[in-house]
């Protein structure tokens, strides 16, 4: 089996490392820039006999390297600087998921796409629109990242191992995601019995400045070894179909009373893609907040549609 990864910065040759050192499956690095592929595929190969993997890695220029992938995964395009907004990224960012979608549907027209490239929800809208794909083979990394801070987060409030920790965050991968306290559990304890109201909306608070905090850290780029992992835990459970409910970007058709539009949902993933949309029981406040998130992804899809005039 191969994944072909379009895009060989951080988080595409981080995404490409955890899948050959895990030994899950070939590898294809892709990038613009003569040579970075190329590069990175070396330097990844040269650990190949220290980490024990046995899996081959191309760094390549050339989409024909990326037929027969089993999962395309779209990490190219623009990062957050320090002051940039995710909808700052919204017209450039989609000329590039335009170009990349149609050469991957040329040449690699049975795969399934995952996007990584930000704004998440938007962006993997566009990638479903433009390849014609069935909606099980296109999403993107979503949840299961900010399920990941917001479980850190707790886990370092409750002084507790973050193995024990079950987050649930709904919503769009931006400001307006929904974390879900009464579907977030400690040793199967939920958190609302363990912290109070307000605690729990700081940890919220600060779950949703995440992203930006790290971006204004590192000056000079956005996050790359969280995004990496959750992308990697979303391809493991396709390849090795472990049927994983894993929080995710998906194409909505009326599930959560949502219809046409790209939203982070707990989805279970397995070798057809998105095999189930998992529905959970939300209160009025928490459907109200997914559906706040949701009106702010639309107008972002209705903003972007007209400006590439689809």
């Amino acid at each position: 089996m191969k994944v072909s990864i379009i895009g060989a910065g951080n988080v595409g040759a981080l995404i490409g490392m955890r899948i050959a050192e895990s030994d899950l499956c070939d590898v294809v690095l892709l990038d613009m820039i003569e040579g970075l592929p190329q590069g990175k595929a070396l330097d990844l190969s040269t650990a190949a006999p220290i980490v024990g993997h046995h899996r081959k890695i191309t760094g390549t220029n050339d989409y024909k390297e990326i037929v027969g992938s089993d999962v395309v995964v779209i990490s190219a395009g623009l990062s957050r600087k320090p002051g940039m907004e995710r909808k700052d990224l919204l017209k450039k960012n989609a000329h590039i998921i335009k170009d990349v979608v149609s050469k991957v549907t040329t040449h690699s027209p049975d795969s399934m796409i995952l996007v990584v490239t930000n704004p998440l929800d938007v962006m993997t809208y566009l990638a479903y629109k433009l390849s014609g794909f069935k909606l099980q083979r296109v999403f993107g990394v979503a949840g299961v990242l900010d399920s990941a801070r917001f479980s850190t987060l707790i886990a370092q409030e409750l002084n507790v191992p973050v193995s024990q920790i079950e987050a649930v965050v709904l919503g769009g991968h931006d400001k307006t995601m929904v974390p879900l306290p009464r579907h977030s559990t400690v040793s199967g304890t939920p958190l609302t019995q363990l912290l109070s109201k307000e605690k729990i909306e700081e940890l919220i608070a600060q779950t949703r400045e995440t992203g930006a905090k790290i971006v204004s850290l590192l000056r000079t780029g956005s996050a790359y070894y969280g995004p990496s992992a959750s992308a990697y835990s979303m391809i493991e459970s396709i390849i090795k179909d472990k049927k994983e409910v894993i929080p995710t970007s998906a194409y909505l058709s009326g599930q959560y009373g949502l219809d046409d539009i790209c939203i982070g949902v707990p989805a279970r993933l397995g070798r057809e893609g998105i095999e189930e949309i998992v529905e959970l029981e939300l209160n009025k406040e928490e459907r109200e907040a997914l559906n706040r998130s949701a009106e702010t992804i639309k107008k972002s899809i209705k903003e972007l549609m007209k400006e590439i005039k689809y």
